[in-house]
Formats: structure tokens, C-alpha cells, sequence
């Protein structure tokens, strides 16, 4: 079994912590048969662009203006999965989502 990840590779010089991500877990929606409603596997992660201590100046702005529309009011990415039937797995989807979506928007 692989380590926990510690950290999101954005680029050559910048790394997030995952101590900056929040996560959580909600029933997922759609078929499930017998597991409907009854395990939490849905994650939702919450990455706070606008706050975040281990971002520039000049990319909290790039990323503010980048992903603009899909930030809420506060400044903050939601990304979620509920592909898989595991917890483990989804969250594992997820934080890759967010790792891929944040690299991407970091390309200038």
C-alpha cells in the first residue's frame, strides 16, 4: 500500500500541503443498490485560493483570475468524486483532480 500523500507537486518550485485542504465525506448520489444511503463515499475537497499561506502573491492572483468561475464568493476551489465505492479511492480522485486542475491553471 502507497504513503498518504503530504503534499500536491503544483511546479518545479511550489508544493501544497495537504494541511491546506479540507476534506469531507457525503452519502453520493445515484444507483448503489444495497449501499445506498447508508456509507458516506462522496469526498468534497475545499482548497482556499484566496487565503492560502504557501501561494505568491502573483499566484493566488493568477489562480483568483484563472479560476474565477469556478471559485465561490470566499475565494475557495470545491472539488469533489464520487466515482468509486470507497472512500479511500475518492479521495484519492480527488486530490488528483485538484492537483491536475491547480497545475493547469498555474501555466502562464
Amino acid at each position: 500500500m502507497s504513503q498518504p500523500r503530504t503534499h500536491l507537486e503544483l511546479g518545479p518550485r511550489l508544493r501544497l500541503p495537504i494541511t491546506e485542504v479540507e476534506l469531507s465525506f457525503v452519502r453520493a448520489s445515484g444507483p448503489g443498490g444495497q449501499r445506498v444511503n447508508k456509507t458516506s463515499t462522496q469526498v468534497e475537497l475545499r482548497f482556499d485560493v484566496a487565503h492560502s499561506p504557501s501561494l505568491s502573491e502573483a499566484d493566488r492572483a493568477w489562480l483568483m483570475q484563472t479560476l474565477r468561475t469556478k471559485l465561490d464568493a470566499r475565494g475557495v476551489l470545491h472539488v469533489t468524486a464520487q466515482e468509486h465505492r470507497s472512500q479511500l479511492r475518492n479521495r484519492e480522485a480527488a486530490m488528483d483532480r485538484l492537483e491536475q486542475l491547480l497545475r493547469a491553471a498555474l501555466v502562464r
